[in-house]
């Protein structure tokens, strides 16, 4: 990629990394991790490092008994996202806002943007405080990559009509949100979320092969494809053979950056088991890069009678840029990605049927609906039933439908459209799929 910028991220939880992932070949000097730093102040690191750490706990406190409901609601309360309707303008800075750049003016970004000065490239980033840092510090462009289908107001400038932070949105409920909070629309490209190019490929040819195969595996009763097979080809070309073989179905779990969630494996693993053990099924789970998720996932698979099986595989690297390698590789053979509803809800676009685990937080909640309403994404229901429910998604043909709903509604071009902006200052618009 020749295009080259200034890339920065943010390490908590894994959502604000996954979004730069993808452009890290136009980075200069790499992705750079806004308060982690090398370049970062000692007084930047420890700010950073506490409101990290008090993320990631409230994260995964939600299960804890008695008080963990509590602990919780301070984490939503942080990131309340106001009514959708009425629409209204609320353009004026929150108390979020007005906090996070008393912290900016206090030195918070300080030593990221001296950084960022140092070459005058356009700065994109994933997260909101380094947007705000970078549009105060330094005088360069500076653009934000929207993580999910809705934000909160502390996503937007203090002045967001003065402001000169350029947003990427990823679908049109968070375009016509940025809107609300006063963000005039040349500052708004709907690009789409950037997902990696190792699943699309020039032309989509990667995403219609991979698509092309997940569709047959999970039309058992080749209802779907009698239905929808003309409008298939059409898209998919000479990829897509309603007579191939299927083969096992392969399901996908995975925690959050934070390691929320793992215990649903726990019902999902014994439900699945038989058919593991009988090759009908292949699990993926996915650990992420947290060493305890991972020994959690190992335990299962032994308890189960399932550490032999060539069925089930632990994804697991504490390297984050390998782990997401792995994992886009992982996700090219799966049919089911059974996840909470994070900024992985994207990915339906790349075909994937989302089984749509509990939202954690405001933000999620937002993207459980997105999906939804797309079409997309199936509710998750009893995980220690699992094997009987997602057999009737199946067989009702639900899967099959939703996976074609994500390829058709949701963009997929999301990095080729970041590029377009930054080299022509515009972005053209398109409905067909195979061009968003």
């Amino acid at each position: 990629m020749d295009m080259k910028a200034w890339i920065v991220s943010a390490n908590m939880g894994l959502g604000h990394q996954r979004a730069t992932y993808p452009l890290r070949n136009m980075a200069h000097h790499g992705v750079l991790l806004f308060g982690e730093d090398e370049v970062c102040h000692k007084k930047e690191k420890r700010q950073w490092t506490i409101f990290r750490n008090t993320y990631e706990t409230l994260s995964r406190t939600s299960q804890i008994p008695l008080i963990g409901p509590y602990l919780f609601s301070l984490l939503e309360k942080m990131q309340n996202i106001s009514p959708y309707y009425p629409r209204r303008d609320q353009s004026g800075p929150s108390l979020q806002v007005r906090s996070l750049y008393t912290l900016i003016r206090r030195g918070m970004g300080k030593g990221i943007a001296e950084r960022l000065e140092t070459v005058k490239l356009p700065v994109i980033t994933s997260f909101y405080a380094a947007a705000m840092a970078a549009e105060e510090l330094t005088d360069l462009p500076v653009y934000c990559i929207i993580c999910d289908a809705d934000i909160n107001r502390v996503w937007v400038a203090e002045n967001p009509r003065q402001s000169r932070i350029v947003y990427f949105a990823p679908c049109g409920s968070a375009m016509r949100r940025l809107r609300e909070y006063g963000v005039p629309d040349e500052r708004i490209f709907l690009t789409g979320f950037p997902l990696p190019l190792e699943n699309i490929g020039k032309d989509m040819e990667i995403l219609r092969h991979d698509l092309a195969r997940r569709l047959i595996r999970l039309d058992p009763t080749k209802r779907f494809r009698i239905i929808h097979g003309d409008e298939v080809r059409s898209y998919l070309g000479d990829c897509w053979d309603p007579d191939r073989e299927a083969g096992p179905l392969t399901i996908t779990f995975a925690v959050g950056g934070a390691g929320a969630q793992k215990e649903i494996a726990a019902g999902a693993v014994k439900s699945l088991s038989g058919l593991i053990k009988e090759g009908k099924i292949r699990l993926n789970l996915v650990a992420t890069h947290r060493q305890e998720v991972r020994d959690y996932f190992v335990k299962l698979a032994e308890k189960n009678g399932l550490s032999a099986s060539g069925n089930i595989r632990i994804l697991y690297d504490p390297d984050k840029n390998e782990y997401f390698r792995q994992f886009n590789a992982l996700l090219r053979d799966t049919d089911i990605l059974w996840t909470k509803p994070s900024e992985m809800s994207f990915y339906c676009g790349l075909g994937l049927p989302i089984v749509i685990a509990p939202p954690i937080g405001p933000h999620e909640v937002c993207n459980q609906r997105w999906l939804r309403d797309l079409g997309a994404g199936l509710h998750q229901a009893d995980p220690q039933y699992c094997s009987e429910w997602i057999t009737d998604y199946l067989v009702d043909g639900k899967l099959s439908l939703a996976a074609w709903d994500g390829f058709l509604y949701a963009r997929k071009l999301g990095v080729e459209k970041i590029v377009e902006v930054l080299t022509t200052g515009k972005m053209e618009r398109h409905y067909n799929p195979l061009l968003r």
